[in-house]
């Protein structure tokens, strides 16, 4: 048998890491009476038995992944957090197979902290309607093919190979279904409770930066507010939603942020009002004398990003983009 020669020489460096740990965050104890006893089978060719939902339920708690490196060369943690109906698995790895944004992190020399917000993947769910007081959503294809712009909402079509893209759209849009496999059920009315367990991780971590996307980027900027003293910077990738102007006092004070933007935004009605909205608190930032920095992609270049940059094809062009920025707040520093 022939001995086969692996050329490892574009390979990249292996990772080293000293731990990767999870924990929970946030959470209230909830207690249920009055409910009947359920006949259920719990266990395959099992026979059913009573399970009594009555008594004591943990809700609104977040789940959050670390990665920490053995030799980290940024003095504080990068912590990633997801849009609605996500879950982390959105920085772990691209839809058609790259490294994500967890990755290229991770080289750059930040221990990094990867969460699923409460409702949300490894999170958990509450019953509703005893605890959750609405039944949850479920996006569908086609929605997601036109809110995070993927193309025009009529390019959408069950067979893939009808789809019709944005010409120049950078999303791996062979790898759309496979995407839509990580959605999640999402509430609405959850706001409250999730800004808890993102104060509650915020006051664990300490000191850190937080690069959240689309709902995850509203969550960041309401965050930064409540606890400026947690954060060095902040990093909003297509945010959703933005503090209202009641909320602008004490801008001063706050980290310096950066607000990235991706392509076909003009497109779309729903956007350009998110934008708008958005684009309002960065100027009253600026105003104020804070830092706010405004990296509109394609106007800097790349141009096609959807609503997702972290998986384009184009996808580390536009994290190098935010390490540059970065480079500024938490520039490399010696190995420990």
């Amino acid at each position: 048998m022939s001995e086969i020669d692996l050329d490892t020489s574009n390979q990249p460096a292996p990772l080293c890491l000293r731990e990767i740990r999870s924990f929970f965050v946030g959470g209230t104890v909830r207690t249920l009476q009055g409910l009947p006893v359920e006949q259920r089978r719990l266990a395959r060719n099992g026979p059913t038995r009573g399970v009594d939902p009555n008594g004591d339920q943990i809700s609104g708690q977040m789940y959050v992944q670390a990665y920490l490196q053995a030799h980290p060369t940024r003095r504080v943690p990068l912590l990633l957090w997801h849009g609605g109906g996500m879950t982390g698995a959105n920085w772990e790895t691209t839809p058609d197979g790259r490294p994500g944004w967890l990755t290229f992190f991770l080289r750059a020399g930040f221990d990094v902290y990867v969460s699923d917000a409460v409702e949300r993947g490894r999170a958990g769910w509450s019953r509703w309607p005893e605890i959750y007081a609405d039944a949850p959503l479920h996006r569908t294809l086609d929605e997601g093919w036109d809110m995070f712009r993927i193309g025009p909402r009529a390019g959408y079509a069950t067979e893939q190979e009808s789809r019709q893209a944005y010409a120049d759209q950078q999303f791996p849009v062979t790898a759309f279904n496979t995407f839509a496999a990580q959605w999640v059920p999402r509430w609405t009315d959850h706001e409250a409770q999730t800004l808890d367990a993102y104060d509650a991780l915020l006051q664990q971590v300490g000191p850190c930066i937080v690069l959240g996307h689309s709902q995850g980027g509203g969550f960041a900027l309401e965050a930064v507010r409540r606890r400026p003293n947690a954060v060095l910077g902040v990093i909003v990738v297509e945010p959703s939603g933005a503090p209202g102007a009641a909320d602008h006092q004490g801008m001063a004070a706050l980290p310096a942020h950066l607000y990235v933007w991706g392509d076909h935004i003009a497109e779309h009605a729903v956007w350009q009002r998110y934008r708008a909205n958005v684009d309002a608190h960065a100027m009253a930032l600026k105003a104020a004398g804070a830092r706010a920095d405004v990296c509109d992609l394609p106007s800097e270049g790349l141009r096609g990003n959807s609503h997702f940059p972290m998986m384009d094809l184009n996808s580390d062009a536009v994290a190098a983009r935010i390490l540059r920025w970065l480079d500024t707040i938490a520039p490399a520093v010696a190995a420990n």
